[in-house]
């Protein structure tokens, strides 16, 4: 594990040249390459080196943020070519990456808090040194703030954990049971419900995505959303008994959430604003089915979480081309798309096919897991799935229809049907979401 993180490291020192924005490009792509040949099938932690090692569900997410910060670069051509401080913003993806990288592959736990609250710091300077209106100030104190306010009391959880148990190694703590300490409980799950975002605390997460540039919501999408379930598939070995009995509260409110947060895409006018409330909607299925604690709950909620990464960071990348070519992300300006971009009305109609899990992708999977585990947790909880899947297929095809069909907006003066690198970029998203589903026992198989 040590050579990923001595290999990024290494890339700090490519900054102090000028012309090197494609070249890291192409490094973090070998990485993501070399890194697909690590794989094993092992349950337990392996590559351990200095305390870190990775298990399966780590190789998967440690991939994926390999994987979504070589196609943030990709997507953000329009830093290169006005040269907006460019060395600065490959500064900030390849800190981002390293800390990611560190989260998911940490085996202490105050390790694994360290960095997860560290990636904060990169996603706040992208927003705000990136992003497009004044708002991003608001939008990067609501980030902050939220995700840091709910992660001081898992701090401190952290630490009376290791008083218990004189030990901070997430394998050891795996054989540890806690069954009499409810506050202990609601401390170590809260901060992850508002990093997942949960219904209720995920007002920073729309904001955060309006305001970001298209980097900032492919990582967000991609990579930090998952944060939360990571951290939650890693604690709930210790908290099971407690699980037992707090779990039912949670699990109403995420699915009562999803139904609402789909009827708020349904009068979405802004493209992102739209994809950002989307993604609230699956993490909420994620999020139910992760906390029935069943063995097809947790398997459906990390192949949910690694489809939804790509899926929802391909669609960003849709919204912000349609954007740099119209120079607005009103539904009422990118109308009739399919006149001027026909070829890239194709990538559209791929990536919202996924977003609403249709086959052959590994949202469908995902699923059909997650419905199962929910339906076998508690059948009454039928009624909202029956309206989540309904809604989301509806806001979906929503944003579809509106896009595509429909008279062109008069205004426009000049349009053209794309290039290639962003062709490329999109059928980097869609070609490992459709193309896992043949392999799908790296996420199914790895309990």
């Amino acid at each position: 594990m040590l050579k990923f993180i001595f290999g990024i490291s290494f890339l700090f020192f490519l900054l102090f040249y000028k012309n090197i924005f494609w070249l890291i490009q192409n490094i973090l792509f070998l990485f993501s390459f070399i890194f697909m040949l690590k794989i094993s099938f092992n349950y337990y932690f392996n590559s351990i080196s200095f305390y870190f090692g990775m298990d399966m569900i780590s190789y998967g997410l440690i991939m994926l943020s390999f994987w979504i910060c070589s196609l943030m670069l990709m997507a953000s051509e329009k830093v290169y070519s006005m040269n907006n401080y460019k060395n600065l913003f490959l500064l900030m993806i390849i800190f981002l990456l390293l800390m990611l990288i560190l989260t998911f592959s940490s085996m202490s736990m105050f390790m694994f808090y360290l960095f997860f609250e560290s990636s904060l710091i990169p996603t706040l300077f992208l927003i705000l040194g990136w992003g497009y209106q004044p708002e991003r100030l608001q939008a990067g104190v609501y980030l902050l703030f939220y995700t840091l306010l709910a992660s001081l009391p898992l701090l401190i959880g952290i630490f009376y954990i290791e008083n218990i148990s004189k030990t901070m190694s997430i394998y050891l703590l795996n054989y540890l049971y806690l069954c009499h300490y409810n506050f202990l409980y609601l401390c170590m799950v809260f901060a992850f419900l508002v990093k997942m975002p949960m219904f209720l605390v995920h007002l920073w997460l729309p904001k955060a995505h309006v305001e970001a540039p298209v980097s900032g919501s492919m990582i967000l999408a991609g990579v930090l959303l998952k944060l939360g379930g990571y951290g939650l598939l890693r604690i709930f070995s210790m908290l099971q008994f407690l699980g037992m009995k707090f779990n039912f509260f949670w699990i109403s409110i995420s699915l009562v959430g999803g139904v609402l947060v789909s009827l708020i895409c349904l009068f979405q006018m802004d493209l992102k604003s739209l994809i950002a409330y989307s993604s609230v909607a699956h993490m909420g299925i994620v999020l139910s089915g992760l906390l029935t604690m069943s063995y097809w709950g947790l398997n459906g909620s990390y192949t949910l979480m690694i489809a939804h990464g790509l899926c929802s960071s391909g669609l960003f990348c849709l919204a912000n081309i349609s954007y740099e070519q119209m120079g607005s992300r009103s539904m009422l300006i990118n109308k009739g798309m399919l006149n001027f971009m026909p070829s890239m009305s194709l990538w559209w109609f791929l990536l919202c096919s996924s977003n609403m899990a249709a086959p052959p992708t590994l949202n469908l999977l995902g699923e059909i897991s997650l419905m199962n585990s929910i339906v076998s947790w508690s059948w009454i909880s039928m009624i909202m799935l029956a309206f989540l899947s309904f809604f989301s297929a509806a806001y979906t095809l929503y944003l579809f229809s509106y896009s595509q069909h429909g008279k062109i907006y008069s205004g426009m003066n000049y349009f053209f049907s794309g290039m290639n690198r962003e062709y490329l970029l999109l059928m980097l998203h869609w070609l490992p979401l459709n193309l896992l589903i043949m392999k799908s026992n790296f996420c199914i198989l790895w309990l």
